[in-house]
């Protein structure tokens, strides 16, 4: 018998040994895993229907950590470590960007950016304007809102400065939020605003009813795609809904 037969044959270490082999292999995983969270991508669940119709209720959504850096937000459990960012870089117009509340650091939701540092923002009649223009509206049809079916909205397309497009809900003229002041954006912090625009709680208002500036140390992330979508009713403890995806939602990018 050649001696890597003889190897081959040898009889198993124990069973203590296996499962010490188990523990550790299970470890490593979950070390891997949770490092890949804590400085790559990580998974969110969209909980709120302020970033209709491109996010809805129920998307599973992937963000990048490392798209603008990384602060004590993009960390578990928000350390108490300095402001700024390693590496930090500069969020675009336009981005669709997961943080932290700044009023309640353990809350993290999701908005678009709309101003930048130094930008003049403001909404007149539901138009925003920055530094002045308006960031084109083009109204497209009637729909009725994801998750409730008794209203209906305008999808309206938008169109920045430079060139991005996405959609928006409009619920119609006089509504909270559709008239502003001018909020001058400082150094170092964004306005955020909320593709549902009639319902969406953000830099419209100050920190402790939306989100206020938001402090770019504050930012977790880039939402990049939404990997799945379950429909309302499906839950981590409901085996038998796991399976109840929406339909063409699967690797949908995040405009």
């Amino acid at each position: 018998m050649t001696q890597h037969a003889k190897t081959a044959l040898r009889p198993s270490q124990g069973p203590v040994r296996e499962l010490i082999d188990t523990v550790r292999v299970v470890a490593i995983g979950l070390l891997a895993a949770t490092a890949i969270q804590t400085t790559l991508y990580q998974p969110f669940t969209i909980p709120s229907s302020s970033m209709e119709p491109g996010l809805v209720i129920g998307d599973y959504v992937v963000v990048s950590k490392f798209a603008y850096g990384w602060s004590r937000a993009s960390l578990p459990f928000n350390p108490p470590l300095p402001d700024g960012r390693l590496f930090g870089r500069t969020a675009e117009r336009g981005d669709v960007v997961v943080f932290r509340r700044p009023s309640a650091p353990q809350q993290t939701w999701v908005k678009r950016v709309i101003g930048l540092p130094g930008d003049r923002v403001q909404v007149m009649g539901g138009t925003v304007f920055v530094n002045g223009g308006a960031i084109p509206r083009t109204p497209l049809n009637l729909v009725q809102d994801q998750d409730d079916s008794g209203v209906q909205v305008l999808r309206v397309r938008e169109t920045t400065p430079e060139g991005r497009q996405y959609l928006t809900y409009d619920r119609g003229s006089g509504l909270p939020g559709d008239d502003t002041g001018v909020y001058v954006v400082p150094e170092g912090q964004y306005f955020m605003m909320g593709d549902n625009r009639d319902n969406s709680l953000d830099s419209r208002w100050p920190g402790d009813v939306g989100v206020g500036l938001l402090p770019a140390e504050n930012i977790v992330g880039k939402a990049e795609i939404v990997v799945a979508s379950w429909k309302p009713g499906a839950g981590l403890f409901k085996p038998w809904t796991w399976l109840n995806l929406r339909g063409g939602r699967l690797f949908k990018p995040v405009r």
